[in-house]
């Protein structure tokens, strides 16, 4: 092996390192070395945080509503046909005979208890446990070839909603309404729906601003529980409220004034005045008792023998009634963790899949079918985004001594339905047994550089300042998914 300590070669090294400098100088001086792109940042008039602002480029999208299965809801039972897994089930996985996952030892591969049909013209298979969503498959935009950073709920549920494992980061929600404000200023310009059971395991960091400002939040409420103190005191009437609100509003004003510049005060302000406005507009749109009883009869929202998807279809009639409203962002939930062991709560399917999804299945199948129909009457979805998505995916194998899937960050699958993406359209693939991705591998940071770009963002140069770094929601990484745009 050569010395590299020797005498000559390190002179040698040295001089062509010197050399190197020198070029990389002149190129500087002569403005020829590519720069890093500058920074994107909106600019906010901190009276009105959450005005309508221009995105950066064109864009295809004005709004999003995201759809997420909390619980890791299993590509192999909904969405990804795998004929080779139903030919060799009941054997081991090749080459993984002793394979470990998180929860222990894999047995044998495992079918999906549920049969896979083609579904319209396109003939994509979708699974019989979400059969009306398949009715929308010449609709859907598939990506089948996700691929995650952890095997674990919380982190991998944050890692979708903020693209970092760690608590404390923005949302994709609040980084598109800090960048695009609202086009409706009396509303949210972000709401996140909670599952009627309760919130996911992440819970708020889902919809959290992180180190952005805090007003760029996700409001959480639904359609059962919708905000709190927002009536008028008993005792208190209309006109005199109003009267009091406006005194309020002088008062602020003048108060204003004596600091000018102070953006924080002027956020502040601004925000209770929101919180004023939301008074009359919030009860307005989740009153659901103006909608007909065949709109409420095809969201399964007068269900009586199912109450829970009679709860999860009226928050669907709610995501819908916030987007045509305006609301710029809604992250609409299916699932809830609760603690005290596996049941109906989420689609973390390990020990019983075929008993939990079998309930759970009906609850997200018809209102969510419902509710993209009822959108694309409506037009919505021409500007509107929709997304599907999860933390991670299922196992091929059923654990051993359960009758479940374990957690799979190595392949997985979500889908892009509306404005700006290809219908029908699959991309990616994983293996043969929907184990690992294969094909047009994809990461979590493309998945959201797609988005943002529907949205007009540059992914790459909508940042923010936070202690010494320029943060992004895709951190370092991300390429846009050119060939889903329509």
């Amino acid at each position: 092996m050569t010395n590299l300590l020797n005498r000559r070669n390190f002179l040698a090294e040295a001089a062509t390192g010197l050399s190197g400098i020198a070029l990389a100088s002149l190129l500087e001086e002569q403005q020829l070395l590519a720069s890093p792109a500058e920074p994107l940042r909106p600019r906010i008039n901190p009276n009105k945080p959450f005005a309508s602002r221009a995105p950066h480029h064109a864009s295809a999208a004005k709004r999003v509503l995201v759809i997420f299965c909390s619980g890791a809801c299993s590509q192999l039972d909904t969405f990804d046909y795998k004929p080779e897994l139903i030919k060799q089930h009941g054997k081991p996985l090749p080459g993984a005979e002793n394979l470990l996952t998180f929860q222990g030892k894999q047995g044998m591969l495992t079918k999906s208890p549920w049969e896979f049909k083609p579904r319209g013209e396109s003939g994509k298979m979708i699974s019989e446990l979400v059969p009306q969503l398949g009715e929308l498959a010449d609709d859907m935009c598939f990506i089948h070839s996700l691929t995650g950073k952890t095997n674990t709920h919380g982190p991998g549920e944050n890692f979708m909603s903020t693209g970092y494992t760690l608590d404390g980061y923005p949302s994709m929600g609040a980084w598109t309404t800090w960048a695009l404000g609202t086009e409706n200023e009396n509303l949210p310009s972000y709401v996140a729906i909670s599952d009627p059971r309760g919130t996911p395991q992440a819970s708020v960091n889902n919809w959290g601003p992180g180190f952005l400002p805090a007003a760029y939040q996700g409001t959480e409420f639904n359609a059962a529980k919708p905000l709190g103190n927002l009536d008028i005191p008993d005792g208190v009437s209309e006109t005199t409220d109003k009267a009091t609100r406006h005194f309020l509003s002088r008062l602020n004003q003048q108060h204003l004034e004596k600091f000018p510049g102070d953006t924080e005060l002027a956020a502040r302000i601004s925000s209770y005045e929101l919180a004023a406005r939301m008074q009359l507009s919030v009860p307005e749109v989740t009153d659901l008792s103006t909608e007909s009883k065949s709109t409420l009869r095809e969201y399964g929202a007068d269900d009586t023998t199912n109450p829970l998807k009679a709860k999860f279809a009226k928050n669907c009639i709610l995501a819908r009634r916030l987007l045509e409203k305006g609301v710029r962002f809604v992250q609409l939930f299916n699932g809830a963790y609760q603690t005290g062991g596996e049941g109906v709560s989420n689609w973390d399917g390990h020990k019983s899949l075929a008993a939990q999804y079998s309930k759970h299945g009906p609850v997200l199948d018809q209102p969510c079918a419902a509710m993209l129909r009822d959108m694309k009457r409506r037009g919505l979805l021409d500007d509107t985004l929709v997304v599907w998505m999860t933390e991670f995916g299922r196992m091929p194998t059923f654990q051993v001594g359960a009758s479940g899937r374990d957690h799979n960050p190595d392949g997985f699958t979500a889908w892009m339905m509306g404005a700006g993406v290809k219908a029908p359209y699959t991309y990616g693939a994983t293996d043969e047994f929907g184990h690992k991705a294969v094909e047009n591998v994809s990461t979590v940071y493309d998945f959201h550089a797609t988005i943002l770009h529907l949205l007009g963002l540059d992914h790459k140069r909508l940042s923010y300042y936070h202690n010494g770094f320029e943060r992004r929601l895709t951190d370092v990484h991300g390429n846009v998914i050119k060939e889903v745009m329509a």
